[in-house]
C-alpha cells in the first residue's frame, strides 16, 4: 500500500481517495479542513463543523449547477445535448430559491413521510423474496441480485413505472449517473446520457398524461394532482424532470447504501451479530452505515458572494466541495469515528445534508436499508465477500462499488 504521507492531496481521483478514503480524507482534514485545491480549482471542506455550516449558508453557497462556474462548464455542452440539459435543469435539488422552494413545496405534498411509511410492508415482502432467491447459492452477485433490484422495484412501483420497463431503468440511470456524478473516465457519458434521457422522457410523458386524467395510488399521480394554497401546480416538464431525479436518486444511491453497508458489516462482524440478536437496531444501523460509508462522498456548491469558512475567505464565484465522507469521520464530532457502531447515539451525520436542501428521499432510503439489513442478518448469521480488493467507481461525488460478490452462510 502506498504511504499516505506521499499521496498527492490535490488528486481527488487518485487510488487512495477512491478506494481508501478513510486514510486520504483524514490526512486532508488534518492538513487543512478548508483546503484550496488547485487541481479541482476550488475549496475542499472536510471538517464536520464547516461542512454543516456550508449547508446552512444556502443563501450564499449556491446549489445552482446552471449558473456560476458550473454553469460556465456546462454551457458549451447544452446545445449538443438538448434533451439531457432541458430536464437536468428541472432538478429542484440543483436550484436555489425561489424555484427550489416552489418545486420542493409541491413535491412535498406528494412525497410525504406517511406515503413512504406505507411502503414498508411491500419493501418487507420484496426483501423476503430476494433473500429466498439467493438462499443456498455458492456466490451471489450482490449488486445486481439484491442491492440494485430492491430499490429499482420500489421506486418504479412508487412512481407508477410499468414493471416491464424496470430493466431499462437500470441502463438509463447508470448513463445519467455518469454525468451527474461526473465520471471523468467515461468519454461517452454525455452522448449516452442524452440518449437515455430521451428514452426515459418518452416513457414518462404518457404516464404523466394518463395520471393527470385518471390518478392512481402512485407518486406521479400525486405530483400531477398536487396544488398549493395559491393554486400553483407542477407542469408536465417539472413532473417528468423530478420523476427522472427520483428514478436516479431512488435506486442508485440506495443500491450503493445497501452494498456499502454489507462491506462495513463484513469489517465489523460483531455488529452483524448484534443486529441479528436485536432487530430493533435496524433503524440506527441504517443511519450508522450512512455515516460510516454512505453512498455520497461530497456535494458541490459555489459562492454567490464572499463568505468565510474555517477562517478562509471564499471569494465570489469560488467552487466549494462539502465532503460528507470526511465530515462523518471527524473525531471532533464522533467518538471512535472509524468504527461501525449500530447503536451510535447521537448520530448527527451529514449524509442527507442540512437546511433547505435536506434530502427529500431520506425516509425512503432509511426504510429500505433498515429492512434489508434487518432481514439479511436474520436469515444469514455469516457471510464472506469474495473480492480480495474492493474497487469503487472513479468519481468525486459518489461512493459506488464496481462489483461485490458474497457467499451467505446459514450455519
Amino acid at each position: 500500500m502506498t504511504e499516505i504521507a506521499s499521496i498527492d492531496l490535490d488528486d481527488l481521483l487518485c487510488e487512495e481517495a477512491i478506494d481508501r478514503p478513510f486514510q486520504f480524507y483524514a490526512r486532508l482534514r488534518e492538513t487543512d479542513p478548508v483546503y484550496w485545491n488547485p487541481r479541482w480549482n476550488g475549496w475542499v471542506v472536510t471538517s464536520a463543523r464547516e461542512v454543516t455550516r456550508g449547508y446552512l449558508k444556502h443563501n450564499v453557497l449556491s446549489s445552482d449547477r446552471f449558473a456560476g462556474p458550473f454553469g460556465e462548464e456546462l454551457s458549451s455542452a447544452q446545445s449538443a445535448y438538448p434533451q439531457l440539459f432541458t430536464f437536468l435543469n428541472n432538478f429542484f435539488v440543483w436550484k436555489d430559491q425561489p424555484y427550489h422552494t416552489r418545486i420542493r413545496r409541491l413535491v412535498n405534498k406528494a412525497f410525504t413521510p406517511r406515503s413512504v411509511e406505507a411502503l414498508r410492508p411491500r419493501v418487507q415482502e420484496l426483501v423476503a423474496q430476494l433473500i429466498e432467491e439467493i438462499r443456498g447459492e455458492r456466490e451471489v452477485d450482490f449488486l445486481s441480485r439484491f442491492a440494485y433490484t430492491l430499490p429499482v422495484i420500489v421506486i418504479a412501483e412508487f412512481l407508477g413505472v410499468p414493471p416491464e420497463r424496470r430493466e431499462e431503468l437500470r441502463v438509463w440511470s447508470e448513463d445519467l449517473g455518469a454525468v451527474i456524478f461526473v465520471r471523468g473516465d467515461d468519454a461517452d457519458r454525455m452522448a449516452n446520457a442524452e440518449r437515455s434521457m430521451k428514452d426515459l422522457v418518452e416513457m414518462l410523458r404518457p404516464v404523466v398524461a394518463a395520471r393527470r386524467a385518471q390518478p392512481l395510488d402512485d407518486m406521479i399521480s400525486a405530483m400531477a394532482q398536487a396544488v398549493d394554497d395559491n393554486g400553483d401546480r407542477l407542469t408536465d416538464e417539472e413532473i417528468i424532470g423530478n420523476a427522472v431525479l427520483m428514478v436516479f436518486a431512488g435506486h442508485e444511491t440506495t443500491m450503493n447504501l445497501i452494498a456499502n453497508g454489507m462491506v462495513a458489516f463484513a469489517k465489523f462482524p460483531d455488529q452483524w451479530a448484534r443486529l441479528r440478536a436485536d432487530p430493533s437496531l435496524g433503524r440506527t444501523a441504517a443511519d450508522e452505515v450512512l455515516r460510516y460509508d454512505g453512498p455520497i462522498r461530497a456535494m458541490a456548491r459555489w459562492a454567490t458572494e464572499p463568505v468565510e469558512l474555517g477562517g478562509k475567505q471564499i471569494r465570489t464565484g469560488d467552487r466549494v466541495l462539502l465532503v460528507h465522507f470526511a465530515a462523518n469521520h471527524d473525531p471532533e464530532m464522533f467518538t471512535d469515528p472509524d468504527r461501525l457502531d449500530i447503536g451510535r447515539s447521537p448520530n448527527r451525520h451529514t449524509m442527507f445534508g442540512h437546511g433547505i436542501h435536506m434530502c427529500l428521499g431520506a425516509p425512503l432510503a432509511r426504510l429500505e436499508a433498515e429492512e434489508a439489513f434487518r432481514a439479511l442478518a436474520a436469515a444469514f448469521p455469516r457471510y464472506e465477500i469474495h473480492e480480495k480488493e474492493l474497487h469503487y467507481n472513479r468519481t468525486v461525488v459518489s461512493r459506488s462499488l464496481d462489483r461485490l460478490h458474497i457467499t451467505f452462510r446459514e450455519d
